[in-house]
């Protein structure tokens, strides 16, 4: 055993031996945020994961010299190690559990002192309260509420909280009694090491429809450029001979350069032009 943990009871030892086994077994090792999710929710999660990922919880002491007896490269990762981390091991590529990681989050209710995660907005309309202390508690938290029709009413939309701002206790308690749930709880994947490289959330958040528009507006760009240019591939080849036939035709027609293929056109585009000036003429 490395020197890292040899001082370490058996049990601690075992948990560190555990983590290194993992990390040998999947192609991917990272660090998730466990912060704020109830049993309930992690149970569902671990259940949605079965047979893709392994989470295994441990503390972050004892992630940190698993990943200190682990090659260079992977301890990288133990810089992001903080909060309530976990590790998390897959043979899936880091875009794709990355995704799988927000599909598993949910909407929960705000609790007094968590950061706002976006603009937090109250939307304008009645709610389901009748007149009450409700309306000075919603005046307290900085939502614009009244009375209107006997029912509690919101006058107008507004954001209570920017990202980033901590939520306070009375706007916590309106949102909860409003049914706003601004939260989203699940997973949240820190960094992920994968075939050498570190992979941070920013990098993993992509808009796949966007992404895909971009593409095939990529592919039809260099199909018009090829074409354009008259640079030959196996996909454009018979796009070009089919443009150089339409010019060379549209020239023999414009000059007047007869052939067997333009005669009929140079004959409709003459008494087009015949028809055109005897027009003229009977106008004069």
């Amino acid at each position: 055993m490395a020197i890292y943990t040899s001082h370490l009871p058996q049990w601690k030892q075992d948990e560190v031996e555990t983590v290194k086994r993992c990390a040998g077994e999947y192609p991917l090792v990272g660090l998730v945020d466990m912060y704020g999710i109830p049993a309930t929710q992690l149970q569902q999660i671990r259940s949605n994961l079965r047979g893709v990922a392994v989470v295994k919880m441990a503390r972050n002491t004892l992630i940190g010299h698993a990943i200190n007896e682990m090659d260079a490269d992977i301890q990288k990762i133990g810089d992001y190690v903080s909060g309530q981390s976990a590790l998390i091991f897959t043979s899936e590529s880091p875009f794709k559990l990355y995704k799988r990681l927000e599909e598993t989050k949910t909407k929960m209710i705000a609790k007094p002192g968590e950061t706002a995660p976006e603009d937090i907005v109250v939307p304008k309309g009645p709610t389901s309260f009748k007149p009450g202390p409700i309306v000075g508690e919603l005046q307290q938290a900085g939502i614009p509420a009244a009375i209107a029709g006997g029912k509690v009413t919101i006058r107008e939309s507004k954001t209570v909280v920017r990202k980033g701002e901590v939520i306070s206790k009375k706007l916590a308690d309106a949102l909860a009694k409003l049914n706003i749930k601004p939260m989203d709880v699940g997973l949240k994947l820190q960094v992920a090491f994968y075939e050498g490289e570190i992979y941070e959330p920013d990098m993993l958040a992509i808009d796949e429809t966007a992404y895909y528009n971009n593409v095939i507006l990529a592919a039809q760009q260099a199909f018009n450029l090829s074409v354009n240019t008259a640079f030959p591939t196996d996909i454009t080849i018979e796009p070009i001979i089919a443009k150089a036939f339409r010019e060379a035709r549209n020239l023999a027609v414009e000059a007047c350069v007869y052939g067997k293929e333009v005669m009929d056109d140079i004959i409709a585009k003459a008494y087009r032009q015949s028809t055109a000036l005897k027009g003229r003429v009977e106008e004069n």
